[in-house]
């Protein structure tokens, strides 16, 4: 069975044909910097690097984009109440989405283009456009550039609106505009906004519109023509919308496929930082674990709303709990790896549109399974389904071992002598799990606390770190 999406443009799911057999482009819509992350924000990134890891795990190489916004008029006004330079602003706050990918455990793009670094590529599609007849300067000077929605009949085709039954945006300027509907390619300087804040262009200093910095940025690292376009669903209109029009009037087939995941909410509301129903990234991670929290995220449908609470969170930590239980008795056995075979079941989820719930009921069976064969004492089935569910764990981007939740042990702050002693009291204590003395493991994983010590069980044996 190949690989099926939802095509939110076909409102369909379908199969995935790449344009170029054997590899597969995604562009997703990244961040714009303006302030601290919040789950909602994150689990798009989530939900498309497990879609990368799947791909790649069936044999695609995969190019992904994942651009950062870092000049918008919400960037510029948090900056002026901040008292901070724009792009000071803006590279903080880039930064703090990179902790929060990283505390997830989400594999940075293979390319991450910020907006502001891609001026030229922009003037260039508005000059493509305006030649086309399907974009204007507005006449009044102001160095505003629109997009003319009636010179393009198959506007709507995404969100399936009708442009008769549109109405421009409560906060849109209407400055220069032929018509209300008509969107901001490029915005002109305003009076009062930092010089360094804008750019110029063959019809005034400005800075760009949202919608033109994702489609020049596509066009540069993918082509004119790419896979896979995806985003939260809040992005569906306006803003793919007008990346769809301004792309193909240029002549740009664009993309093939549209994949939209749906939001985390609170109490049934979108969460977003205008209504203050957010969840931090680092308190969430902090509280229940970066690896609690992707599984949070991922395990639900891409498609489907997460209803936020701390139940919900505590119930992903649980279930994480129930999967490293297994493996952790799996590697007190020392057991020899064996190749990690993904069960079939888990396949067919995977490919039905990233069916991740029926694949994730296919690691706690997988698990299940195997902590029946460790009480029934057949080592040979415990290591195979041990190898099977972090084969399963690797493409939800749990599995523990992997670098990205690699933890290390650290003598920096203690003598040679010292870290030979912990040594061989960690050596005491898998002697003592490997007779199941349970009691006397426990008591040295106490005293070691005591002192200051963090004991984690790895299939490579205990390390320790110092709690500082």
């Amino acid at each position: 069975m190949s690989f099926r999406l939802y095509d939110s443009a076909q409102r369909a799911v379908v199969e995935f044909q790449p344009l170029q057999p054997g590899k597969a482009s995604i562009y997703c819509c990244g961040a714009t910097v303006q302030s601290a992350p919040h789950l909602g924000h994150v689990r798009k990134e989530v939900n498309f690097d497990v879609l990368r890891r799947w791909l790649e795990a069936t044999g695609y190489e995969v190019t992904l984009v994942n651009n950062v916004t870092d000049i918008d008029d919400k960037i510029l006004v948090k900056s002026a109440e901040a008292g901070r330079p724009w792009w000071a602003h803006a590279y903080l706050f880039e930064n703090a989405f990179h902790e929060a990918f990283r505390a997830l455990g989400v594999r940075p793009p293979t390319y991450e283009p910020r907006a502001t670094g891609h001026i030229p590529e922009m003037i260039a599609l508005m000059q493509e456009l305006i030649d086309a007849g399907h974009a204007y300067a507005a006449a009044d000077g102001s160095g505003d550039v629109y997009f003319d929605v009636m010179s393009w009949p198959a506007y709507g085709e995404l969100s399936g609106m009708k442009v008769a039954d549109m109405e421009p945006a409560e906060d849109a300027d209407p400055r220069g505009k032929r018509d209300p509907r008509d969107f901001a390619l490029w915005k002109g300087a305003k009076p009062g906004e930092p010089e360094s804040a804008s750019w110029d262009t063959p019809w005034g200093r400005g800075r760009p519109g949202w919608h033109l910095e994702c489609s020049a940025m596509a066009g540069k690292y993918l082509g004119d023509a790419f896979d896979i376009h995806g985003g939260g669903i809040d992005l569906r209109f306006p803003h793919h919308e007008n990346e769809i029009a301004q792309s193909k009037a240029a002549g740009r087939p664009f993309s093939t496929y549209w994949m939209h995941n749906a939001w985390v909410t609170m109490a049934g509301e979108k969460m977003s930082k205008s209504l203050g129903n957010t969840a931090d990234v680092p308190t969430a991670v902090a509280t229940y674990g970066g690896r609690a929290v992707r599984l949070y995220l991922a395990g639900p449908h891409y498609r489907s709303a997460i209803e936020l609470s701390d139940a919900s969170l505590t119930e992903a930590a649980a279930q994480l709990a129930r999967i490293d239980g297994f493996l952790d008795r799996v590697a007190a056995l020392r057991l020899p790896p064996v190749p990690g075979e993904l069960p079939a079941e888990f396949v067919a989820a995977m490919n039905d549109d990233l069916g991740t719930p029926a694949a994730l009921a296919t690691v706690f069976n997988t698990v299940k399974q195997g902590n029946i064969a460790l009480d029934a004492g057949d080592e040979v089935a415990a290591n195979q389904a041990n190898a099977s569910v972090l084969a399963m764990l690797d493409i939800f981007g749990l599995n523990p071992h992997a670098p990205e939740w690699a933890e290390t042990g650290s003598s920096d702050d203690l003598t040679g002598v010292v870290d030979g002693l912990v040594a061989a009291l960690l050596t005491q204590r898998t002697q003592a799990r490997e007779r199941k003395d349970w009691a006397a493991a426990d008591a040295i994983r106490d005293q070691l606390a005591d002192l200051g010590l963090k004991v984690t069980d790895t299939a490579d044996g205990p390390r320790w770190s110092i709690e500082k």
